[in-house]
């Protein structure tokens, strides 16, 4: 028996929870943005007006001025926002209690064991909940319905807004195969550019692909995406409450102004490889590998990423590691306007990838890296995370600066 999944996503979602309380704005082109004098003015959402003018997520509130210089542009209201996710999820929950949010917009419903319950109808099922979600919360949302996960999200994108799409166990190629190979999960911007150099610019071309080309190419997730654009995904929708392992653990930043030094950059390194050695330590997980990004003032990105010796939890090995990609990925004085450390190869013992030497001395240093940062962890659990710093680069990394 085939599974049927549903993915509900709500459509414009800040923009619709805004509008709620703006109806005579509804016709007009409108915006949610951040706020431009922290930097972070760029376009959360839009509505369908501000769509038919080229207004993108994630563009420059400018750029949309420029497309749209009547664009009307709204606050956001994060915790509004959260409270309607609550309440639509709550809503979902009334069909199946398998519900895997996807972002605060998107859930995944497993209806397999309770379609019966509801007439037995899949799309009549999918028609009944996005009425009801309209009728109580005044929002839209669009439902795909399919056998596995991946066309479910592929077929609530399919037609937007208010829609239901379905994508049937048989004859699914007619539909799935002539789309874009972007509109497939996890195939991003760089991913999609990577394919089109092969000439793979459908998801039929890439099913179509040789499975050991495609892992030669992008490694395990070339592999993924051919399983999942051959309708083999297979992956459970996983309840609220039940997490897959994590993969990894980073921060970022967007600093008040671009950077173009190198002690500055250093700092902002410290701050986040501190920021991720906190989160792995509070969970008790370890990294064996480090990545770091780099946007510069064209909002260009570079990233690089490396293997650790051993996995670690500690700031000190982290931010060398980040230091170290920093210097490859920065073209100094190419100004910096964000910074990223993210510890990849998550898992909850440490593990060793490379000989060590046993004459080192590296294990007795690690271990009193081990006792300061542990320490530290507890002084901030007791007086809060301020209480305790590394300094700044012109104090020396590695030295201490305690809070007032």
């Amino acid at each position: 028996m085939s599974r049927v999944i549903f993915h509900c996503d709500l459509n414009s979602f800040y923009a619709s929870v805004e509008l709620l309380s703006h109806p005579e704005l509804k016709k007009l082109p409108v915006a949610v943005c951040g706020d431009p004098e922290s930097r972070h003015g760029i376009i959360l959402a839009k509505n369908d007006p501000a769509k038919k003018f080229g207004v993108q997520t994630a563009e420059t509130i400018w750029q949309a001025k420029r497309k749209c210089p009547d664009l009307v542009l709204l606050p956001p209201h994060h915790a509004l926002y959260s409270d309607f996710s609550k309440k639509v999820n709550a809503i979902y929950y009334d069909y199946t209690d398998l519900i895997e949010p996807f972002g605060i917009d998107e859930s995944w419903l497993d209806v397999t064991g309770s379609l019966h319950l509801f007439g037995g109808d899949a799309r009549a099922l999918a028609d009944a909940i996005r009425e009801r979600v309209k009728r109580e919360l005044g929002l839209t949302i669009s439902v795909g319905v399919s056998f596995n996960k991946v066309f479910a999200k592929l077929g609530s994108d399919y037609k937007k807004p208010d829609a239901t799409t379905v994508i049937p166990s048989d004859g699914w190629q007619e539909i799935v195969w002539p789309l874009s190979v972007g509109d497939l999960l996890f195939v991003g911007r760089a991913a999609g550019e990577a394919l089109g150099k092969y000439d793979i610019k459908t998801i039929g071309d890439l099913a179509a692909c040789r499975e050991e080309t495609l892992e030669a190419l992008m490694g395990k997730l070339g592999v993924q995406l051919h399983r999942y654009a051959n309708g083999l995904d297979d992956s459970p929708v996983r309840p609220a409450g039940e997490r897959e392992p994590v993969k990894s653990v980073g921060n970022s930043t967007t600093f008040p102004r671009d950077l173009t030094k190198w002690d500055e950059l250093k700092t902002g390194i410290a701050l986040l490889s501190d920021s991720v050695a906190m989160r792995l330590r509070k969970h008790a997980l370890y990294c064996g590998g480090v990545a770091v990004g780099v946007k510069d003032a064209s909002f260009k990105t570079v990233s690089r990423q490396k293997l650790l010796p051993h996995s670690t939890h500690l700031m000190r090995e982290i931010n060398d590691a980040a230091l170290e990609l920093l210097r490859q990925a920065w073209k100094p004085p190419t100004p910096v306007r964000l910074l990223s450390v993210t510890a990849l190869h998550i898992t909850d013992r440490q593990e060793t990838y490379e000989q060590l030497d046993l004459l080192s001395a590296g294990s007795e240093s690690q271990e009193k890296q081990e006792a300061v940062e542990g320490a530290m962890a507890k002084i901030r659990a007791k007086y809060g995370k301020s209480a305790i710093n590394y300094a700044t680069p012109e104090q020396g990394i590695g030295k201490i600066t305690h809070g007032d």
